[in-house]
């Protein structure tokens, strides 16, 4: 299955965007499906804030563990890491506007007026799938190029 047939069968699924992308990735980096689904579960709706769009975050979990520092001295994945996560960022922004949840969809989903606003315009079921498919695809080519 294709990372993004994956993904996109747990959005449909009622996991959040975040879980959906990270778990996509995780078992080739070393994290198991359950511990992705777990770790990624409050980074939804932009950690339910409306803030980073979780697409993204689910997407730069997946970048940091193939990229990511875990030794003090290891100045080059760190570099490596903040390159990826700009390039990650600036091509979502790029070709959906923001990379802000509140901003993607055009209301405060922070909110009960918002979330009501995302619902009754089927934000969640039509818009988000095309975020969650644009985080994976943009991830899959950085994961290729570097």
């Amino acid at each position: 299955m294709s990372h993004c047939s994956e993904a996109l069968k747990y959005f449909e699924e009622k996991f959040h965007c975040s879980q959906a992308v990270f778990a996509a990735f995780s078992e080739e980096y070393g994290v198991s499906k359950e511990h992705a689904l777990k770790i990624g579960g409050c980074f939804g709706s932009g950690m339910r804030k409306g803030e980073v769009c979780g697409a993204c975050t689910g997407a730069l979990m997946v970048l940091g563990l193939k990229y990511g520092k875990s030794r003090v001295d290891d100045e080059e994945s760190k570099l490596r890491s903040d390159e990826v996560c700009d390039r990650f960022l600036d091509e979502f922004k790029k070709e959906n506007g923001s990379y802000i949840c509140n901003d993607l969809l055009k209301c405060d989903i922070s909110t009960a007026e918002g979330v009501e606003y995302a619902l009754e315009n089927n934000l969640f079921t039509e818009f988000c799938p095309k975020m969650v498919e644009s985080a994976v695809l943009i991830t899959e080519k950085i994961l290729e190029e570097y």
